[in-house]
């Protein structure tokens, strides 16, 4: 189980390390987008980039093809015990808190477990928490890739059992943007009715 000195270790890297809407934002008190606030400082380093990936059918997809539209996405893995169900079932829920404003935002939950998360896996599990849920996997080297574009720390915790072990990861919920990228993250935690007024403001204010 991912352990607090975890969790503090990877905001760490994520605040620091950050760059993008919520930089500019914070370097630009005046932008309409400033009321919108963010969880994110200045650094050197942006979050978010190309990707390939597998889908849960199966079909290998890009970053371009998931983030069509404003995404939440999510990386964790479908054995978690406790943090990844409550923080997809959180995302999920402020999807549906937007879909009745009338706001088109999609989900995605990335696996940081490839080997045990198959295609198959993960259409079960997104499908138990959101019919509109994307389940992306992918080779090793894919999923590395992805969540080092994301700066999300994740490895194997320790044990021997092949089969039945968990994995240490930081948990954060990720806005993307088409057009303008990272816009902001959600820490483990923040409510539904958070995120969905946070994502509104967002897209109300990119238009």
């Amino acid at each position: 189980m991912p352990t607090t000195k975890t969790y503090a270790i990877a905001a760490s890297v994520v605040v620091a390390g950050s760059l993008g809407v919520g930089a500019w934002m914070a370097l630009n008190p005046s932008s309409p987008l400033a009321e919108c606030g963010g969880g994110v400082a200045t650094g050197g380093a942006s979050i978010g980039g190309p990707f390939k990936l597998v889908s849960e059918t199966g079909t290998p997809v890009t970053d371009a093809e998931i983030i069509d539209r404003p995404t939440l996405m999510y990386f964790g893995y479908t054995f978690c015990p406790d943090v990844c169900p409550v923080d997809a079932a959180n995302m999920a829920a402020a999807t549906d808190v937007l879909a009745e404003r009338g706001y088109d935002v999609r989900t995605a939950f990335v696996t940081i477990d490839p080997a045990r998360d198959t295609p198959e896996v993960m259409a079960d599990f997104t499908d138990n928490l959101h019919p509109d849920m994307i389940g992306l996997t992918g080779t090793d080297e894919q999923i590395a890739d992805a969540a080092g574009a994301y700066r999300v720390f994740y490895q194997k915790a320790p044990g021997d059992d092949p089969d039945f072990y968990l994995m240490d990861h930081s948990a954060f919920i990720y806005l993307m943007h088409p057009e303008n990228g990272f816009l902001n993250v959600f820490r483990h935690g923040v409510t539904p009715d958070e995120i969905a007024e946070n994502t509104a403001c967002f897209i109300d204010t990119l238009g």
